[in-house]
C-alpha cells in the first residue's frame, strides 16, 4: 500500500498543509520542533488510532482550535484507491470516515493502513519497562490478524474487573468473592492462554528475522536471542491464578497474568537490557522493528508504510549506512534534523519550517 497524499488540518503545529509523498523514499527535514515527527505521528495514527509518542488525542488539536484533521489517500497493491479521514476533537472523541462513509466503530480502521515507525524512544523496547516489549508484540498481533486486538481489549476488561472485585474485597477472601473469583478466572484462563500462545508463537517467528537485521545493521556476525517464558505458562493460567488467589486478594490486583508478561534479549550469551552499549541497543530496538515490518508484510500481503523517524542521527555511521543501504521494498519516509546522508538516496525531499512545507523537491539533486 501507498499513501500518496497526506493533509493534516489543525493537527499540532500544523494550521493547514498537504504532502505528496512518493512511492519510493520521502525525505523530511527541518531543524528541530518545526514539526517534522508530528507528520509521522499523523501517518502512525491513522493506521492506529494512538500516537506512538503516547500523547493524549487532546494533545494533538492545534491551540486554538476546536478538532483536528488527518486525511490521506492511500493506493492498495490491487489498484484500489481509498480516502481516510480522522477528525479529533478537542474532547478527545474521535470520528473516522473511509471513502465518505463513516465506521461505526473506529477498530474497523485497523488494517485499511498499516504503519510501521521507528523513534529514539524505541530504545525504551530494550532498555524500559515491560509494558513497551508487551505492547510491541500486541501492536504487531493485531496488523497480522484484528482478533488479536479483540482479544487484547477483552483481557484489558477482564482484568480491570478482576482488580475491582479485589479491592472491594479488602484483603477478606470469603464464600462470595470467591465464587465471584472463580466466574471471573474462567474467563481470564480463556483470552490469557489464548494471548499467551499467540505471543509466543509470534516471538518464535521473530527470533531469526531479528537475529538477521540486527547482523545487516551491525555487520558483524551476533547471536540474538528472544525469550518469552512466563512463569503462568508452565502450568496454565487457570492453575497460576488458583496458586496466586491468597496472595491477590491480599495485595488487592491480579499478580499473574499477560498483563505482567515480558519479554528477554540477549546479546550473544549476555541480556541486552544490562550489557550492551547504547548503539548496541538502538541496532536492537531497529532491529525489532524491521523484524515486526517484515513478518506483517509477508503474512498479510500487505506491506506497510515504514517511517523512520529522526533515527539517522541516533545512529554511527556505519550502521545508518547499513539500514540505508538495506531498508525493506514499499513507501519509506525518513524524518531528519541532520543532513541526509549520501547513502539516503531520497526519491521527493520536502522541508519544513514552522509547520510549513518551504521546499517540495522529487528530485534527487539535494544537499548531503
Amino acid at each position: 500500500m501507498i499513501v500518496e497524499q497526506l493533509e493534516l488540518v489543525d493537527f499540532r503545529n500544523y494550521t493547514a498543509a498537504t504532502f505528496d509523498l512518493t512511492p519510493g523514499v520521502t525525505a523530511i527535514v527541518g531543524r528541530n520542533a518545526q514539526g517534522k515527527t508530528n507528520v509521522a505521528e499523523a501517518m502512525a495514527f491513522l493506521a492506529t488510532l494512538d500516537s506512538f509518542r503516547q500523547s493524549p488525542t487532546v494533545a494533538l488539536v492545534r491551540e486554538g482550535a476546536d478538532f483536528a484533521t488527518i486525511r490521506a489517500t492511500v493506493r492498495h497493491a490491487d489498484g484500489r484507491e481509498m480516502l481516510i479521514e480522522v477528525q479529533i476533537q478537542r474532547q478527545g472523541r474521535v470520528n473516522v470516515q473511509v471513502n465518505r462513509q463513516r465506521l461505526a466503530r473506529t477498530r474497523d480502521l485497523f488494517g485499511v493502513l498499516r504503519v510501521t515507525v521507528f523513534s529514539p524512544d524505541d530504545l525504551e523496547l530494550v532498555k524500559g519497562a515491560p509494558g513497551e516489549r508487551r505492547r510491541l508484540l500486541d501492536e504487531t498481533l493485531a496488523s497480522l490478524a484484528l482478533k488479536n486486538d479483540a482479544r487484547r481489549l477483552e483481557l484489558d476488561r477482564i482484568v480491570k474487573q478482576r482488580n475491582t472485585l479485589l479491592r472491594q474485597a479488602g484483603g477478606r477472601l470469603t464464600d462470595d468473592v470467591a465464587y465471584t473469583l472463580d466466574v471471573w478466572d474462567q474467563k481470564f484462563a480463556e483470552v490469557g492462554d489464548q494471548i499467551g500462545h499467540e505471543r509466543a508463537t509470534l516471538v518464535a517467528q521473530m527470533q531469526p528475522v531479528v537475529e538477521d537485521a540486527y547482523q545487516h545493521l551491525a555487520g558483524a556476525p551476533m547471536a540474538v536471542a528472544l525469550v518469552y517464558e512466563p512463569a503462568w505458562r508452565r502450568t496454565g493460567l487457570t492453575a497460576a491464578l488458583a496458586a496466586a488467589r491468597t496472595d491477590d486478594v491480599r495485595r488487592g490486583v491480579s499478580t499473574v497474568g499477560p498483563h505482567r508478561d515480558d519479554v528477554d534479549f540477549f546479546l550473544g550469551a549476555l541480556p541486552a537490557r544490562t550489557h550492551a552499549s547504547q548503539g548496541e541497543m538502538r541496532c536492537l530496538a531497529l532491529s525489532l522493528r524491521l523484524a515486526a515490518h517484515r513478518l506483517v508484510s509477508e503474512t498479510t500481503g500487505m506491506t506497510p508504510l515504514l517511517v523512520l523517524d529522526d533515527v539517522l542521527s541516533e545512529l554511527d555511521p556505519d550502521r545508518c549506512t547499513a539500514l540505508l543501504g538495506n531498508l525493506p521494498a514499499g513507501q519509506v519516509v525518513i524524518t531528519t534534523a541532520s543532513l541526509l546522508p549520501p547513502a539516503a538516496h531520497p526519491d521527493r525531499v520536502l522541508r519544513i519550517e514552522g509547520g510549513a512545507i518551504v521546499v517540495d523537491t522529487g528530485d534527487r539533486d539535494h544537499e548531503h
